[in-house]
């Protein structure tokens, strides 16, 4: 770590508070019809059609945001733009540089465009293997070798930051945090719990922050794709780590992992639940600015969180 900055959060995100967008994949492919091979949403930002799509559904968080009066988080839909998940829809090394690069470029012409919103551009980074089943745990400088070429292409690009999502163990996550510190870019990392609030690898949140905080700090910590009552027990000892957490993107549905996998009918939830639980969160998160939604969530959900 020796003449690697890590800047603090205040730097990175300096509003006191900002909407992030809701379970784009999933959005997309129930709400919208379209079909995502592999839940890969990039390839859309390759066509004409594709980029409106993907605008009218940014378009909502922006409205989403006025109505805060919050800043927004703009984060490109690269969650599957590695090079495994990439090579399942035909794209090589070249090309998913190619892709990366225009998926944040693409998000600055919206930032552009909304000139009356504070606006982050957030790029954003998958797990190399399923982000709800834990694989054999990776080293993590070969994790670090996988993601920097993506990590790279976003931050060249002009990514304020970027945010992996959906890791399910420490090691990926110390991984993508060399990988960012290796081309001076600020990083988020994202972790999913299970309906117990354990990691998919069966560490507490507790235990993978602190694992991940002793040896490659982040300049904080996501957690995404579980619903508030799942979190919450992860939440529940408490701790000075707690103040690690930076945001907090829920799932629409109760349902577990395995569940919504098997599901062939979008759960949108309870949003009276998904709002009273989230908010019952929010005593145990001090550094908590980063409001959004993940699989099953739209605009209407993030709104309610905000009572937008």
């Amino acid at each position: 770590m020796i003449g690697v900055t890590m800047h603090t959060i205040d730097s990175v995100l300096p509003a006191a508070g900002y909407v992030s967008d809701g379970g784009l994949e999933t959005d997309l492919i129930f709400n919208r019809g379209q079909e995502l091979p592999e839940f890969a949403s990039f390839p859309l930002v390759e066509s004409e059609q594709g980029r409106a799509l993907l605008r009218d559904y940014y378009d909502g968080y922006a409205d989403v945001a006025r109505r805060a009066g919050a800043a927004l988080t703009l984060e490109s839909p690269t969650w599957r733009a590695n090079p495994d998940w990439g090579a399942r829809v035909g794209y090589d090394a070249a090309s998913l540089d190619r892709v990366n690069r225009a998926a944040v470029a693409f998000l600055h012409g919206l930032r552009t465009d909304w000139g009356d919103l504070d606006v982050r551009i957030i790029g954003v980074v998958g797990p190399r293997g399923d982000g709800y089943v834990a694989g054999a745990a990776p080293d993590p400088d070969e994790a670090a070798g996988y993601h920097r070429p993506q990590i790279a292409a976003l931050a060249s690009a002009g990514a304020d930051l970027v945010a992996a999502y959906t890791l399910t163990g420490a090691e990926e996550a110390i991984g993508v945090v060399r990988a960012a510190r290796g081309v001076q870019v600020p990083v988020l990392v994202g972790f999913t719990v299970e309906t117990d609030g354990t990691l998919p690898d069966g560490s507490t949140l507790r235990e993978a922050v602190a694992a991940v905080d002793a040896v490659d700090p982040p300049e904080g910590f996501i957690l995404n794709c579980a619903h508030p009552i799942h979190i919450a027990p992860a939440l529940a000892e408490g701790g000075d780590w707690c103040a690690r957490i930076v945001g907090v993107s829920p799932n629409a549905s109760t349902l577990s992992h395995a569940e919504l996998d098997a599901a062939e009918e979008l759960d949108a939830g309870d949003l009276g639940l998904l709002h009273s639980s989230y908010d019952a969160l929010r005593p145990h998160l001090p550094s908590l600015r980063v409001v959004g939604g993940c699989c099953g969530t739209d605009d209407r959900h993030v709104a309610a969180l905000w009572a937008a």
